[in-house]
C-alpha cells in the first residue's frame, strides 16, 4: 500500500485542494461572530461589563485550546477524517443555540461548543495537508491552509456586518453560518479521505530524534519548538483582545456596523491573503527572522491603534496587524513540522495549538479586567507592548532556523 503513495502537493492536489475549501468553511465559523458579537451582547442580552462580553471568546479559547491537543493526540489513534467529521457535527447547531439564545448563557455555551468544533477540524486539516504533502512544501501547505481560513473569516465578518446593518443584529447573520457548517460537513462525509497511511510512508525516510515527553518538549524544554509556544499564545492573546475590543472601541467612535465590519475585516483577509506569500517564504528563507519581524510589526500596530481615531489611519493599522500576523502563522506550523519526527508531529502541533488558543482565553481576561479598571486604552496598550517582548524573546533564544 506504502508503494503507491507519494507525498507531494503537486501529486495530491485534489485532495488538498478540498481540505483547502473545508478549511475556508472553518474559518467561514468564526467570522461569523467577528464584527457583530460586541453589539449582539450589549442590544440582545443587556451585557456591559467588558470582561463578561468577553466571556464568550474566554471560553471559546479554553474549549478549543484543549480541542487542539485531543486531537493532536488521538489523530493517529482513530485517524484525521474521524476527528474532522465529528467537529463538523458539533458546529451545525450552533448557529441555531445564537438565534433562539434566550440568555447570555445559551451564547456563552454555544461557543463552548464552537471551540471544540474548530478545534477538531482546524488542526486536523493542518495536520491531513502536512500529511499529503512532505517536506518539500510544508510552508506553502500551510499558508494555503491559513489563506483559506483567515480569508473566509475577513469574508464573513464584512458580510455579517453589512446583513446586521440592514437587516438587524439576529436572526439573518447567523443564517451564513447554518449554511457553511451543513456544506462543510457533507463535504468531509463524501469526498474527504485519511491521510495516515502518507505518515507512515513519510516515517519510513525519517531519522527524527524521537522526544522523550512531547508535551515538555513544545512547551518548555525546546528552544525552538518553546520559543514558537509562546509567540503563537501572544499572538492568539493580542487576537482575542482585537477581536473583542475593537468592535467596542469603534461603537465608542460612534462608527456605524458598515464601518465596522470593514475595519475589522481588513485584518483577517490581510493576514488570509497574505500567507499565500509568507506560507513559501518561509520555505525559502530564515523562519526566525519572519518570527520575529511578524510579532514586531504586530506589536507596533497595536500600540498605535491605542490612540487612533481616524478611519484611514484604523484601516492601515488594521492592515499592517493582519500582515505581521501572516509572517508568523504559516511559519509557526512549517517550522513544528520541520523539527519533529512524523509520527509525533500532529501531537507536538496539538501542544503548540494547545497553548497559542489559550491565548484567546488569556488575551480576553488581560483585557477585559484592564479595560474595566483603567479604560480600552490602557488594555490595547498593554497588549501591543506584550507583543513586542514576545518578538525579542524570538530574537533572544530561538536557534537559527
Amino acid at each position: 500500500m506504502n508503494s503507491e503513495i507519494t507525498l507531494g502537493l503537486k501529486e495530491n492536489w485534489k485532495q488538498f485542494s478540498l481540505l483547502v475549501l473545508i478549511n475556508a468553511f472553518v474559518g467561514g465559523m468564526i467570522g461569523m461572530e467577528r464584527t457583530i458579537f460586541p453589539q449582539f451582547a450589549t442590544s440582545v442580552f443587556q451585557v456591559n461589563s467588558h470582561t463578561a462580553i468577553l466571556s464568550f471568546i474566554i471560553v471559546f479559547g479554553v474549549s478549543k485550546a484543549i480541542a487542539n491537543y485531543y486531537t493532536g493526540k488521538l489523530a493517529n489513534v482513530y485517524g484525521r477524517r474521524k476527528l474532522l467529521l465529528i467537529g463538523w457535527l458539533l458546529a451545525i447547531p450552533i448557529p441555531f443555540m445564537f438565534i433562539y439564545a434566550s440568555n447570555w448563557t445559551v451564547v456563552v455555551m454555544a461557543n463552548v461548543l464552537l471551540g471544540v468544533s474548530q478545534g477538531l477540524t482546524w488542526s486536523s486539516t493542518v495536520v491531513m495537508k502536512i500529511d499529503l504533502v512532505g517536506e518539500k512544501n510544508r510552508g506553502l501547505a500551510m499558508g494555503l491552509n491559513e489563506f483559506a481560513g483567515y480569508f473566509a473569516v475577513g469574508v464573513v465578518a464584512f458580510l455579517t456586518g453589512h446583513i446586521a446593518n440592514t437587516y438587524g443584529i439576529t436572526p439573518y447573520p447567523f443564517y451564513l453560518g447554518i449554511g457553511i457548517s451543513v456544506v462543510g460537513f457533507l463535504c468531509t462525509l463524501f469526498w474527504v479521505k485519511d491521510t495516515q497511511s502518507y505518515v507512515q510512508k513519510e516515517s519510513e525516510k525519517n531519522d527524527f530524534a524521537v522526544l522523550d515527553n512531547i508535551f515538555i518538549a513544545t512547551t518548555f524544554k525546546d528552544k525552538t519548538l518553546s520559543t514558537v509556544t509562546q509567540a503563537g499564545l501572544v499572538n492568539n492573546l493580542n487576537d482575542g483582545m482585537i477581536w473583542g475590543l475593537l468592535p467596542i472601541v469603534l461603537l465608542s467612535l460612534n462608527y456605524t456596523n458598515d464601518s465596522i465590519g470593514l475595519i475589522a475585516a481588513v485584518y483577517p483577509t490581510v493576514w488570509g491573503i497574505g500567507q499565500l506569500f509568507t506560507g513559501r517564504m518561509s520555505d525559502i528563507y530564515s523562519k526566525k527572522k519572519m518570527l520575529f519581524w511578524g510579532m514586531f510589526i504586530q506589536g507596533i500596530a497595536i500600540l498605535i491603534l491605542s490612540f487612533a481615531t481616524n478611519e484611514k489611519l484604523l484601516l492601515l493599522l488594521s492592515g499592517l496587524l493582519g500582515l505581521g500576523t501572516a509572517l508568523v502563522y504559516p511559519t509557526f506550523l512549517s517550522t513544528i513540522a520541520q523539527v519533529t519526527s512524523p509520527q509525533q508531529r500532529a501531537e507536538s502541533i496539538g501542544t503548540f495549538r494547545l497553548w497559542r488558543d489559550l491565548g484567546y482565553a488569556i488575551g480576553a481576561i488581560l483585557s477585559g479586567i484592564t479595560a474595566d479598571l483603567f479604560g480600552i486604552e490602557y488594555a490595547v496598550l498593554s497588549i501591543g507592548i506584550l507583543t513586542i517582548l514576545s518578538s525579542l524573546i524570538i530574537q533572544i533564544r530561538m536557534p537559527r532556523l
